[in-house]
């Protein structure tokens, strides 16, 4: 593939993400863990952190759509992937086919799936989707007797787990995480007690895995945190994360200006005295958010610099001061670094007022990814 822009680059440390993986299994209790890489595995690159998380030994992966599904089997990921979103009809048959699991969120749409199945001549593993909450989908928990008595006469079916998710996995308090625990367990309870093998049981993402332990039941589903990045209160939370992305750009032009001199669309800032400039060739239109305009920094030779003036569509300007060094082609940290000479996806976010979620996935296909991989 041609390298769309060999002068800002992405690197992602495959080797972080494993250590990080790693990490929340050695956690969790009872060990198992769904990596989510719905999203492009959060701007990370789906079908490399799949493969690499399959040879760590990742026995199932969340994503959001068949589509990412189908990218993964065509990837040679032999593991079991589970789409967490709703289904249509007609998708049934490449699930089947492909050996991908279902999420039945609704008596119809299982019906569907087992139909399907048995038209085929295969089976369908099946996950049950609870709505303990959240109000997306899944059969409410007030209901969900309808479903869980329904499986048994799905004969091409397999039951292979029962969820539900979290309405406000981040918040400190977890207090609506409890009720919806208490719902979920509660509206198990008669379908457990009368089968002989339990079905495995999962509700827990990063915030509930970082800060509910209650919720960790039989597997938990990593998403952010799986990639080094900490939900907002939970930045000091013991499990040690290392962060996988990070992004680093060049300088393309160095000047000295005047005091007084504005920079940038719409001259909103204007230099105090007689200062070094710099200009990168990286801005919104790879993914940077306009709100790092007047707020943001970047490294230089291991020091930190404030952006000045508008972040363009595709540059940013730099103020170095009167004494700042840097010369055409020096390398430039805008995520990343070592020590305390680091900006973090969370500093970013707390600047911006926006979740690290929306930076990372907001990151362009037009960046050059480049990936560390040591796995022996």
């Amino acid at each position: 593939m041609t390298e769309r822009n060999g002068i800002s680059n992405l690197t992602i440390d495959l080797d972080a993400l494993a250590a990080n993986y790693h990490q929340i299994v050695k956690n969790v209790n009872h060990g198992r863990v769904m990596p989510i890489l719905k999203a492009d595995a959060y701007g990370h690159g789906l079908v490399p952190c799949a493969l690499r998380l399959e040879k760590e030994g990742a026995k199932i992966v969340g994503v959001a759509f068949l589509e990412e599904a189908l990218e993964l089997r065509e990837n040679g990921f032999k593991a079991s992937i589970l789409p967490l979103g709703g289904l249509c009809g007609e998708q049934i048959g490449k699930f089947i086919k492909n050996d991908i699991d279902m999420c039945a969120s609704s008596v119809m749409k299982l019906k569907a799936i087992d139909k399907t199945a048995r038209q085929l001549n295969k089976r369908a593993k099946i996950h049950l989707k609870i709505d303990t909450g959240l109000g997306r989908i899944g059969q409410s928990y007030l209901t969900a007797e309808n479903l869980l008595n329904q499986i048994d006469h799905c004969k091409n079916c397999d039951l292979v787990s029962i969820f539900s998710h979290l309405a406000c996995p981040e918040d400190p308090s977890q207090s609506f995480s409890k009720v919806q625990l208490e719902r979920f367990q509660r509206s198990l309870l008669t379908f457990c007690q009368k089968r002989k093998e339990k079905p495995i049981l999962h509700m827990a993402c990063s915030g509930a895995i970082l800060g509910y332990k209650e919720s960790h039941l039989d597997l938990v589903r990593p998403g952010l945190i799986l990639f080094g990045v900490y939900p907002e209160g939970f930045e000091n939370h013991p499990i040690s994360l290392t962060p996988v992305l990070s992004l680093h750009s060049q300088v393309v032009f160095f000047k000295v200006i005047p005091p007084g001199m504005g920079v940038s669309y719409g001259l909103t800032w204007q230099s105090e005295k007689e200062t070094r400039i710099i200009t990168l060739p990286i801005g919104y239109g790879d993914g940077l958010s306009r709100r790092l305009s007047h707020k943001g920094r970047v490294l230089v030779r291991h020091s930190s610099y404030p952006i000045v003036g508008r972040i363009c569509m595709d540059q940013l300007i730099v103020d170095l001061g009167p004494q700042g060094e840097a010369y055409n082609g020096d390398s430039v940290t805008i995520i990343g670094g070592n020590g305390p000479s680091r900006i973090s996806i969370e500093e970013m976010a707390r600047m911006t007022e926006e979740d690290p979620r929306d930076l990372l996935l907001r990151l362009s296909l037009r960046l050059n990814r480049r990936y560390i991989d040591n796995y022996l």
